[in-house]
């Protein structure tokens, strides 16, 4: 992959902290996703990209393709205790050439959902995207539906700049408005600080 823009090309790596581990995603991990996306029959949810039991294989093979065409990087994401899939999270629409990536394709067994899990994922992910990779940006998309989901990427500091409309298909058919969202580097030692104190702080 090229490296323009980047300090180091975007390459498979594992991170871990805070009792989470983000491995490169491998077929090896397609019966663990399957057992995440059944914790809350998350395919149900019409705003994700949460495969059905049936298509888990091939949503690896396609995660998978991103990885070799070089404009995307997939993770399971892993409990460092007990080494569980608990979800998946990737950077997407990789662009050396001005140091962008994208985070998404996010999502987590239903009973580690509004846990540390995702607080900890996108620590781990940003820290890479921007320490060690020179990130200048880092982006969020999502659907227009998805409420849960644009108030997370609020919660982050992300900036939203608007909205594409008519931008991509639903997996019911219908077609989706988009809400973009935005990092820049200069913004980034703020927003560590704040996931540092949201992992840091006691949790009711």
């Amino acid at each position: 992959m090229d490296t323009t823009g980047f300090k180091q090309a975007p390459r498979p790596v594992t991170l871990e902290a805070h009792g989470v581990r983000l491995v490169p995603l491998t077929r090896d991990h397609t019966a663990g996703l399957r057992t995440a996306a059944a914790d809350g029959e998350l395919w149900n949810l019409r705003v994700t990209s949460v495969p059905e039991p049936g298509q888990t294989e091939s949503y690896v093979d396609q995660a998978l393709k991103g990885r070799d065409d070089g404009h995307m990087l997939p993770f399971a994401v892993i409990d460092a205790t007990s080494g569980a899939v608990l979800g998946s999270t990737r950077y997407h629409d990789i662009v050396p050439a001005v140091a962008r990536l994208e985070i998404g394709y996010t999502w987590y067994a239903g009973s580690r959902q509004r846990t540390h899990v995702n607080t900890a994922c996108k620590l781990l992910l940003l820290e890479h995207a921007f320490d060690a990779l020179g990130a200048a940006v880092v982006g969020w998309r999502t659907d227009n539906y998805n409420h849960a989901s644009q108030r997370a990427i609020e919660r982050l500091g992300a900036r939203r700049d608007g909205v594409i409309r008519h931008h991509a298909p639903r997996r019911d058919g219908t077609v989706r408005d988009t809400v973009m969202y935005s990092l820049l580097a200069g913004e980034w030692p703020e927003v560590r600080a704040h996931l540092l104190y949201q992992l840091r702080r006691p949790r009711a």
